[in-house]
């Protein structure tokens, strides 16, 4: 499947998008001729709090560089006010939204801030870190969908795509991690079930080791990892689940990007289809109807 004009004039915002999965992500949209409105904290190279390279208007001009439009909004996930102002400017301006994906994180800054890191038990975790994961991550997951319901139920084909990984089923260190993962997959679910009357769909998805910012960055410990996926190939996928007019059948499942990417026909940039690490990681062999048939899932 090839997803380039596959959204032309259709209307999608990518939040936490300076960087990482979240740049991917609007990438991939703006490939495929989307209009993105690309949010993220750092509007000045060089000043982000994690010490990684990116801004949200380098991200908006590279969705219009593929071939879609990006427009930038600076603001912070954690500000309420700004998003219920992103949300009415997108009202103002384009009359509904068609893609919702919601990819704001924090917590990884310890990872590249120059702070000691403390890999311990999470009795001699900071507060910080649950803080940050829960408020950056799914308190602005919740509070971005519910505003902007209103918006994706005016799409005739609705969409909101939650970033999880498998740490919502198995235990990945830190506590604070998998649980903010678990609740981000059941908040997927249960506004599918809001959601599905009104023909939108909502999903929970998993990348897998994404080569972004930070994990070059850290790259010395990845060095046995051959499995690895660009941030355009997980922006691919969510297009094409964008792009497809039977997405509803999908809504309130938690979806591997490998795996959905093989049933679409999607590969990386580099013309490979990275496999599915959902054997390695859980035990459980994928499903054959994610295998790879090229047959939509």
């Amino acid at each position: 499947m090839d997803t380039r004009g596959a959204l032309t004039g259709r209307i999608a915002l990518v939040t936490g998008a300076s960087r990482g999965v979240g740049r991917g992500i609007a990438r991939g949209l703006g490939e495929a001729g989307a209009t993105v409105y690309v949010t993220g904290r750092t509007t000045v190279e060089g000043t982000a709090p994690s010490g990684m390279p990116g801004t949200v208007h380098a991200t908006a001009e590279q969705v219009t560089e593929l071939g879609g439009r990006g427009i930038a909004v600076p603001l912070d996930a954690g500000d309420d006010s700004a998003l219920e102002a992103l949300i009415a400017r997108i009202d103002a301006e384009q009359g509904r939204l068609d893609v919702l994906v919601n990819s704001t994180w924090g917590g990884y800054e310890r990872f590249t801030d120059g702070s000691e890191f403390n890999p311990g038990p999470f009795w001699e975790q900071p507060r910080s870190l649950w803080d940050s994961m829960h408020r950056i991550g799914l308190r602005a997951h919740y509070l971005t969908s519910s505003l902007a319901a209103p918006l994706l139920l005016r799409s005739d084909r609705g969409l909101i795509v939650s970033l999880s990984s498998f740490a919502a089923t198995v235990f990945v260190p830190p506590v604070a991690y998998g649980v903010a993962h678990a609740a981000i997959d059941r908040l997927a679910k249960d506004m599918a079930e809001e959601l599905r009357p009104h023909g939108v769909a909502s999903v929970a998805l998993y990348p897998g080791i994404v080569l972004t910012e930070s994990v070059l960055h850290n790259i010395e410990y990845f060095q046995d990892e051959t499995n690895l996926e660009t941030p355009l190939f997980v922006g691919r996928t969510v297009a094409a689940l964008a792009a497809d007019p039977r997405v509803l059948r999908l809504t309130g499942r938690p979806l591997v990007a490998a795996e959905i990417a093989a049933a679409y026909g999607i590969t990386d940039e580099n013309g490979v289809l990275p496999a599915s690490n959902r054997e390695k990681i859980t035990g459980v062999p994928v499903p054959p109807f994610e295998q790879g048939d090229q047959a939509t899932p």
